[in-house]
């Protein structure tokens, strides 16, 4: 459908090879174009939500578009510009984008929009989102009205249908799978309730279970509880490093690489880890926090169980996560997984079981002094 021209909203499962879907039509697309002139811009722009997944998806361009002779180059913050500059100088036809650093090149002159023809959004529910909506508006504003674009996702919330269309003329909407929420089936799920005192030995008591030297995945909510966890980690003899936001990009990048090749078998994460990025052997995922949405949770334990691989995920569930008992059952239920009878009381609404009226608001930390 892709190769066809027309605009497209591709939504399969997490690990399925989206990427390659939008890349290869992508290389036929600039193959059919006059080449590059000297001062032209860029004919193919994927758009991506964090830096990590950009560099992952123009290792895979650089990979397939080396025998056509395709030059890309990858756009983001929290690294120098000057070598982005030279790329953006020397000529690209295809340039993978984090939002704000593309700004920012357009703004200096530095790379224009003038011939792209062919536009990618990839987690294009996360860039539709509050967070990057103004930023996709302004560059898409820049982009020729006769490009074809093209949306692809693991999750596809309804509220993002109605702005979806309005950067799209007729698209086709292809669901591999089904319009409902769901969970790759070859991930096993489990969920334990528990109260916020109680996660940090559950933890280590899980990792003594399954550390067999395979990879582990572990998420929180703050940048803060990430440090915190990484450290009592590091304190109790596990070796775990962690990944967040407010790092510097060397920093994300050398301990993305230290988990990828195994030395450091543990990451902890907040959310921009949560999608697309593609880590082979992630046996588990451990939802230390609960994620804020049941998107972001499909996407969470979607770092396992990937290209045909089975994992497995842990999601520690508190009181105060009741709120999405219910839809998480029905995801555990479609994939064929477990509930708990305690799960499905609280799904049904029910008080949860001998949580203290105090732990049951508590944040990070749980009472213990770090």
């Amino acid at each position: 459908m892709a190769l066809k021209g027309r605009d497209l909203i591709g939504i399969a499962e997490t690990g399925s090879g989206k990427t390659l879907a939008y890349l290869l039509p992508a290389i036929v697309h600039v193959n059919a174009q006059p080449i590059l002139a000297p001062g032209d811009g860029p004919i193919v722009l994927v758009l991506a939500p964090t830096r990590e997944l950009a560099v992952q998806i123009q290792q895979e361009t650089t990979k397939f578009g080396a025998s056509s002779k395709i030059k890309s180059t990858c756009i983001y913050g929290g690294v120098p510009k000057g070598p982005q500059v030279r790329d953006l100088q020397k000529g690209v036809e295809i340039i993978i984008a984090t939002p704000g650093r593309l700004i920012d090149m357009m703004e200096s002159h530095h790379t224009n929009l003038r011939r792209v023809t062919y536009l990618v959004l990839d987690e294009a529910d996360r860039m539709l989102d509050m967070g990057f909506e103004p930023q996709i508006k302004k560059i898409v504003s820049q982009i020729r009205p006769d490009r074809q674009t093209l949306y692809w996702s693991a999750t596809w919330p309804k509220e993002v249908e109605l702005l979806a269309r309005t950067f799209l003329f007729d698209p086709y909407k292809v669901i591999i799978g089904s319009e409902e929420l769901k969970a790759n089936h070859a991930i096993c799920q489990h969920v334990e309730i528990l109260s916020e005192s109680q996660k940090y030995n559950k933890l280590v008591n899980l990792l003594e279970d399954i550390m067999d030297g395979s990879r582990i995945l572990i998420f929180m909510d703050t940048k803060k509880g990430c440090d915190q966890i990484t450290r009592q980690l590091r304190m109790d003899g596990w070796p775990a490093l962690s990944i967040h936001g407010d790092k510097s990009q060397a920093e994300r990048d050398w301990v993305l690489s230290e988990f990828k090749s195994g030395k450091s078998p543990i990451m902890t994460a907040t959310d921009v880890a949560a999608r697309g990025l593609d880590v082979k052997d992630v046996k588990y995922v451990i939802n230390y926090d609960f994620p804020g949405s049941l998107e972001d949770y499909v996407h969470r334990i979607g770092r396992t169980g990937r290209a045909g691989a089975t994992g497995t995920a842990y999601s520690f569930f508190t009181a105060a996560n009741a709120r999405f008992a219910k839809d998480l059952i029905s995801i555990l239920v479609e994939a064929g997984q477990k509930v708990s009878p305690e799960l499905a009381n609280m799904g049904r609404g029910a008080p949860p079981p001998s949580l203290g009226h105090r732990d049951r608001y508590r944040g990070h930390g749980g009472g213990r002094s770090w």
